[in-house]
């Protein structure tokens, strides 16, 4: 079903293609190209408040990106290549645990002093339709998000078409079939939290239709084979309120079955309370309202996750090798307000209240500095014995970017994190991040 879907895609957009003219000839492969080095060091502390190992670690990451412009005619063909480094600065003396997402480990349990990664994408372009194929996609889609949580980002192998031949639409079809973790040189299988044996197979189709200008809708539906299905409906609509006012409301509704081999022994989410072991059977939905006036925003809103099972996504596969070693593939992330910095509040039956200020000091005259803080509690959640869990957190970041002079556009990010909770599994814990990116542009 999900080939038809990928290929009804392609069709569709082809059909467009024909009877709309196409848009200007590419502006060359070289001659539209653009290149960038990024630079990001980051400083990593995770203080276990229930007296386990602690993390406190520093590394320094570069990321070479090169994309290409198109090659001139009907039909444009085009390349981007990305190159990354990790580099391992200082962790101290046992503050690198063994199962830690920040750097892969050594066979001893120390962090490696670096590791590396080069990925590229072939790309062809057809009036408004693009299609890449390649192993440095990084997708930010409702069904799939690319994490960019640590030094580097995740990035995925396979195919991704996108098609804008009808106006107001975005259509989206691919499939992928390995990822590569955010601290990890090598390609893996896809799989669930908690599923042993990998799939290499995610397919998905999609639409994005800007409805007016102030509405979106999206409808999404993906299978991870062996699995998970899932279908994703969304809205965001943006009220004016006068100068300088606005009222964005938010709504995202996430319905995952189970597919294939999902519950067999290797095949098994394990995400809390599950009401068949290791099924997937879930239905989550959230409502997000953000008030916005003179820099300030104030954020409300409220998720629940269904009964039966946590909510699924995606996530590496094994997160050891063949040796032993944790090869840094852990981390993902989740088309959800409450993936925070230290969990996601995704457990079966948690519903979550939560709500966030922020503020842009550029309207009192500090351009290039922002703030946030944001408090989530998550209640109700199911548990296979005794009575249901809670946990919360509470995220406080300040950002800011240099707007002039020597070091102009070099960014400094300073976030804290404080979990509590009584869910087996979930360490209490303080963590602390310290980031500087700044972002070179070759050509």
């Amino acid at each position: 079903m999900y080939k038809q879907s990928l290929a009804a895609a392609i069709a569709l957009a082809s059909i467009s293609a024909t009877v709309q003219a196409a848009d200007p000839a590419p502006s060359g492969f070289l001659d539209g190209s653009k290149a960038t080095i990024s630079s990001r060091t980051m400083y990593f502390r995770n203080d276990n408040r229930d007296g386990g190992a602690d993390q406190q670690e520093s590394g320094q990451g570069f990321l070479f990106n090169f994309l290409s412009g198109y090659t001139a005619g009907t039909v444009g063909f085009g390349l981007d290549v990305q190159g990354m480094t990790g580099i391992h600065l200082d962790g101290g003396r046992g503050h690198h645990p063994d199962n830690s997402n920040f750097f892969p480990s050594d066979s001893d349990g120390s962090a490696e002093k670096s590791w590396s990664r080069l990925g590229a994408n072939g790309k062809v372009k057809f009036s408004k339709t693009e299609a890449k194929i390649g192993n440095a996609l990084q997708p930010n889609l409702p069904i799939l998000v690319s994490n960019d949580g640590r030094l580097l980002p995740q990035t995925f192998q396979g195919a991704i078409v996108t098609s804008k031949e009808l106006d107001n639409f975005t259509f989206t079809a691919g499939r992928l079939n390995k990822a590569a973790g955010r601290a990890s040189s090598n390609y893996d299988n896809l799989s669930v939290a908690g599923g042993t044996k990998g799939s290499n197979n995610f397919s998905f189709a999609g639409v994005d239709w800007k409805a007016t200008k102030d509405l979106t809708l999206q409808a999404y539906h993906a299978q991870l084979e062996d699995y998970y299905k899932q279908t994703f409906l969304g809205a965001v609509h943006v009220l004016p309120l006068g100068e300088d006012q606005s009222f964005k409301t938010d709504l995202r509704y996430f319905d995952s079955r189970s597919n294939g081999k999902n519950g067999d022994v290797g095949y098994r989410f394990a995400n809390g309370y599950a009401s068949n072991v290791g099924e997937v059977d879930n239905k989550t939905w959230s409502a997000i309202f953000t008030y916005a006036i003179s820099g300030h925003s104030f954020l409300l809103g409220y998720q629940s996750v269904g009964d039966d099972s946590g909510m699924p996504y995606i996530s590496n596969g094994s997160v050891v090798d063949g040796r032993g070693r944790n090869e840094g593939q852990g981390g993902s992330s989740v088309y959800l307000f409450t993936d925070s910095m230290v969990t996601s509040f995704t457990r079966a039956g948690e519903n979550t209240t939560f709500g966030q200020y922020s503020y842009d000091f550029s309207r009192v005259g500090v351009p290039g500095l922002k703030t946030s803080v944001a408090y989530l509690r998550g209640d109700d959640i199911r548990v296979a014995t005794g009575s249901d869990r809670t946990e919360w957190e509470r995220d406080m970041r300040v950002d800011y970017v240099i707007q002039a002079g020597t070091f102009k556009n070099v960014g400094f990010s300073l976030r804290q994190g404080t979990y509590r909770g009584d869910v087996a599994g979930s360490a209490d814990t303080d963590q602390t991040r310290f980031i500087v990116n700044y972002t070179y542009a070759l050509k």
